[in-house]
Order: C-alpha cells, then structure tokens, then sequence
C-alpha cells in the first residue's frame, strides 16, 4: 500500500490534497486541509478536482485554507532535527555493564539530577521528570 494517499474521484491516481466533508444537515460541503487520517465519509481530492468542486443547487460550499507547503518539513524543521542528534550524541551514556553508582549525576540536593527510566517499549523510553 502507498503512503501517498489518492484522490477519491473515479480513474484519478494524483495524490490528495484536500479532504471534502458533506453536512447533510446545513446542507454544505466543507473543502479543507487533508485529514490526518482517511475517514469512511469524507473524500481526499487532488488540486485539480478541489478547484472545479461544485456543489448540489442549494447547497453552500465552504473553501477552509489548503497550505500545501505546510505538508513538506521546511529548513527549520530539518535543522531543529540536526540539532536534536548532535545534542544526543554529546550526551554521555552510563555503561550499562559498570556496576559502580552513578556518582557524578546527583544534583545538589543528593537527588538523582537525570530523569529515571520508567518503561521501555523498543528503542523508545519513558522517563520521569525529576521533582523541583
């Protein structure tokens, strides 16, 4: 399966750009941003077909904002991304096979000044905050 998804039109394979939402109750069709995830009720369009969209005659269409440049990381997100490894990799790891107490991360008050681990799940750790 891709994960691009795919204007809902029929024999259309351009990737979605907007989701089109009916509310039969006020009679209108809201166009906005692609969803976050594919709903059973609501139809992903590519630009072409969310420009040409009508509506039923008495029927209100509503245009909410599509910024597709917002979908593309921009140079700030890479660069807070790069920033975020190279801040990990100086960090210092304990040896998980030395035995010896972690001496040197205790905080002034004797408490431990690194939050501690509470679960694991993978590669991904939850850890606990220390207290203020």
């Amino acid at each position: 399966m891709s994960p691009v998804r795919r204007c809902s039109r029929t024999a259309c394979g351009r990737p979605a750009v907007a989701t089109l939402t009916y509310v039969y109750a006020d009679s209108t069709a809201v166009l906005g941003p692609l969803a976050t995830y594919a709903e059973p009720h609501c139809y992903d369009l590519c630009a072409e077909h969310s420009e040409r969209l009508t509506a039923p005659r008495g029927w209100e269409v509503v245009r909410l904002a599509v910024d597709t440049a917002a979908a593309r990381p921009s140079s700030d997100d890479l660069e807070a991304l790069a920033n975020a490894v190279r801040e990990a990799a100086r960090t210092p790891r304990p040896d998980p096979r030395d035995p010896s107490p972690r001496e040197g991360l205790r905080g002034a008050d004797g408490r431990d000044a690194d939050p501690m681990e509470v679960a694991r799940r993978g590669h991904l750790r939850v850890l606990r905050s220390p207290e203020p």
